[in-house]
């Protein structure tokens, strides 16, 4: 209805149809009032505040903004992100979540599903799936540009995630709900060790990371996710299906990135100026293999901790 008044307004006076939209938000809970996607802010904060991450900067930011150009996508957005703890997954979910929505992580269309809080027990994943199916289902008939993050894959029971292939596919109705428009992010460390080797291999090599293609690692990930059997993913028919829109790797971390965390945290705490904690806290992590101290074994999860203690 809204819309019908709007171009019916718009031949007669451009501005009158903000002032409504406005006046219908001020009376309406329609998530299409909180949906303010902006991508220019996304890809900034991608470029600005994820380190060492080239892969996953461009194909976050490429996958989000074609999705998001298309007013009638014929299904919705599918990420998978992998790769080894700290290292930034966690970081660019909430950034996608900050940059779609006007209230950002705390909008009620922003779902987050951790498995040790919402599925723990595994005997009962056949209830587990009709409650995540009764969720999502009603979640997206209220809103069809939801977003639903699922963290820690890894520790997802096997089988659940299945129940999502209906609103995964490219099929036009499914339960008569509006579902092509919604965004999936799955977060996972499976995959980590064939990422970690590339990354590896090619440091030693003498290669430049920003050298590692998607194509070294797409499908070697989707295979790890596919038959590990400690995966969410293990032998799922949304892989089967070649449902996941993307398979985005996050490579390991040098103490470079690290130092960069360091100095990000510091200057929002207003300490920038304090070089000696950057360079004691980028000493004090572990780094690996032992021959060469290449990457961060925590990536810049211990970050906020190990400035505590310097400062």
């Amino acid at each position: 209805m809204l819309a019908v008044l709007c171009v019916l307004l718009l031949s007669l006076y451009n501005p009158v149809c903000g002032v409504f939209q406005k006046l219908y938000c001020t009376i309406s809970e329609s998530c299409e009032c909180d949906f303010k996607p902006n991508i220019r802010d996304l890809e900034w904060d991608l470029y600005k505040n994820l380190y060492g991450q080239h892969l996953a900067q461009d194909i976050v930011s490429e996958e989000v903004a074609r999705f998001l150009q298309n007013k009638s996508p014929d299904r919705p957005l599918v990420l998978s992100f992998h790769g080894s703890s700290g290292t930034g997954k966690t970081l660019v979910s909430s950034m996608l979540g900050n940059h779609l929505y006007g209230s950002a992580m705390s909008s009620p269309y922003v779902h987050q599903f951790v498995p040790t809080l919402h599925f723990p027990l595994p005997q009962r994943v056949d209830e587990y799936r009709e409650e995540l199916k009764s969720w999502v289902q009603g979640n997206l008939t209220e809103c069809a540009r939801s977003v639903f993050i699922f963290d820690e894959m890894e520790k997802m029971p096997s089988g659940l995630i299945d129940v999502l292939e209906p609103f995964l596919g490219p099929s036009h109705v499914v339960f008569r709900t509006n579902y092509r428009k919604a965004i999936y992010i799955f977060i996972s460390t499976t995959g980590e060790e064939v990422i970690n080797r590339l990354a590896l291999e090619n440091r030693q090599a003498g290669r430049d990371r920003e050298e590692i293609k998607l194509s070294d690692l797409q499908d070697a990930v989707a295979q790890t996710a596919y038959s590990n059997d400690t995966s969410g993913f293990f032998q799922s028919s949304v892989i089967q299906q070649k449902l996941v829109t993307r398979f985005v790797p996050f490579l390991p971390l040098s103490r470079r990135h690290v130092e960069r965390c360091v100095l990000s945290q510091l200057c929002q705490q207003g300490s920038c100026g304090r070089t000696d904690v950057v360079d004691a806290v980028g000493g004090d992590m572990i780094y690996t293999p032992v021959q060469g101290q290449y990457f961060s074994t925590t990536g810049c999860k211990a970050v906020p901790a190990k400035i505590n203690f310097f400062l």
